[in-house]
């Protein structure tokens, strides 16, 4: 899920301001003390006040947000690295905490609807899921150039023209204010800038990023980007009216009208792809229904089954009559019913399958405990209080499986465990004592099966006792 981040204005003590964006007067906020001060202007300070930080042990750098203190409805967020300096942007209060996760581990400024720099790169706004890395695919802009503020300076620009703004000139409501004459306030900041402890110089304040990529040839505005995505342009319209944040960010606004780069929107199209919808598209039986083929495949039997049992049978379908249509008939026929769903479990969990599913995955979960365990018996010294025997352990999604396979097919599952029995003897020497005993307990206290249950059903699966 893409991130949108719209900032109100440029803090005055930035090292790299947003393009168009007016510079604001951020000396009553302790940015030159450290995120901790930042953090203390607005936690716990009074109702509708946060303020928070966090660091970023790899970098030495940190972030912190905090409520405006003379107007609530605003806040301040500030991104600081070592080597490439602060970012301060005024947001809407309720739009701080967003920033400051988008902010987490790499990226340190975003531009043109959500294209980020790491200090070295340019990437696009991320969109495609990488389920191994858990994270966005990070995605190089097109041979991008970094443009700093030392390269936007116009030797014509006027700082006398511009005016640095007070918060209180700043309505968080309102759309956020594109200055026409930004050059001017650009230099400007540009004076304060020279001035300023610490500060950049301006050949490092990076400013904006120019790409193949955001070219006017290569934006397209709502109808091509909705026949990209196979959907209407009134369909995304509607996406974009909801605020539906699957909806990338626009790269420009041309007379008035979003406009998205055309490598945002082919990354959009594959990540519609490979999200929830696209994965249930891919296996739809299209069907009336819009069910998956499985689950039309069970809704045909159950069809089938239902026709036979409410038509097939004479001594059903002859309730059909105006004077045989009474509770008692209907909740005969609905019984019938149910018992042939309650009886063709199989078809819809195959029984075969999930009990070697479980079983591999109770071995599994058996596996990490006695690695686990092995260490600990290697140390040197043991911790104190530690204990010499093994604690077997399960999971709390496999133990829940394994509840449900035993009560809904309980000699399946009698066949299961004792398989589950015999391969951790075989593999590690565990009694089946032990076995027994770690299953029982899960299946009580995370499957949520009743201890007389419990008792019942493993009393069956105990050894016979052997006499010498």
């Amino acid at each position: 899920m893409t991130v949108h981040l719209y900032p109100l204005a440029n803090g005055l003590s930035t090292d790299h301001p947003v393009p168009g964006l007016p510079f604001v007067d951020d000396s009553h906020i302790p940015l030159d003390e450290g995120p901790e001060a930042i953090e203390a202007v607005g936690r716990n300070q009074g109702e509708g006040m946060w303020g928070r930080y966090d660091r970023h042990r790899s970098s030495g750098g940190w972030r912190a947000f905090t409520t405006d203190p003379h107007d609530n409805s605003l806040g301040w967020s500030v991104r600081y690295h070592p080597e490439h300096g602060r970012t301060v942007l005024l947001m809407k209060d309720d739009d701080t905490a967003t920033l400051h996760s988008a902010w987490d581990g790499e990226r340190l400024l975003f531009r043109a609807g959500g294209y980020w720099f790491d200090g070295t790169t340019w990437y696009r706004p991320g969109q495609v899921w990488d389920p191994v890395e858990e994270d966005y695919e990070k995605r190089r802009a097109r041979a991008a150039v970094t443009v700093s503020a030392a390269d936007m300076l116009d030797r014509r620009a006027d700082a006398a023209r511009a005016a640095v703004l007070d918060v209180a000139g700043v309505d968080a409501e309102a759309p956020a204010t594109v200055v026409e004459n930004w050059g001017d306030h650009l230099a400007l900041w540009a004076a304060h800038q020279a001035e300023r402890v610490g500060a950049l110089p301006l050949e490092r304040c990076v400013v904006d990023l120019a790409t193949p990529e955001l070219s006017g040839a290569q934006l397209i505005g709502v109808p091509e980007m909705a026949e990209l995505g196979g959907i209407t342009a009134s369909t995304l319209r509607a996406y974009i009216s909801r605020g539906n944040s699957e909806v990338p960010q626009p790269q420009a606004l041309v007379g008035g009208r979003d406009q998205w780069a055309r490598a945002v929107a082919d990354d959009w199209v594959e990540a519609r792809q490979r999200s929830y919808e696209g994965v249930r598209a891919v296996m739809s039986a299209g069907d009336r229904d819009q069910l998956s083929r499985g689950a039309a495949e069970i809704r045909d039997h159950f069809a089938a089954d239902f026709q036979n049992t409410l038509w097939g049978r004479p001594d059903v379908r002859k309730r059909w009559v105006l004077r045989a249509r009474n509770e008692a008939s209907v909740r005969e026929i609905a019984n019938a019913l149910a018992w042939n769903v309650a009886a063709s479990l199989d078809r819809v969990l195959p029984t075969h399958l999930l009990g070697s599913t479980i079983e591999g995955a109770v071995l599994h979960d058996f596996a990490e405990a006695i690695d686990l365990d092995r260490e600990v018996q290697a140390r040197p010294k043991k911790p104190v209080g530690e204990k010499d025997w093994l604690h077997l352990w399960v999971s709390r999604p496999v133990a829940a499986m394994l509840t449900w396979f035993i009560r809904h097919h309980p000699e399946s599952a009698h066949r299961c465990i004792g398989e589950i029995t015999r391969e951790a003897h075989t593999r590690w020497g565990t009694p089946a004592k032990d076995t027994l005993y770690t299953l029982r307990q899960y299946t009580v206290v995370e499957g949520r099966l009743s201890p007389e249950e419990a008792d019942s059903f493993f009393a069956l699966l105990t050894p016979p006792e052997k006499n010498d």
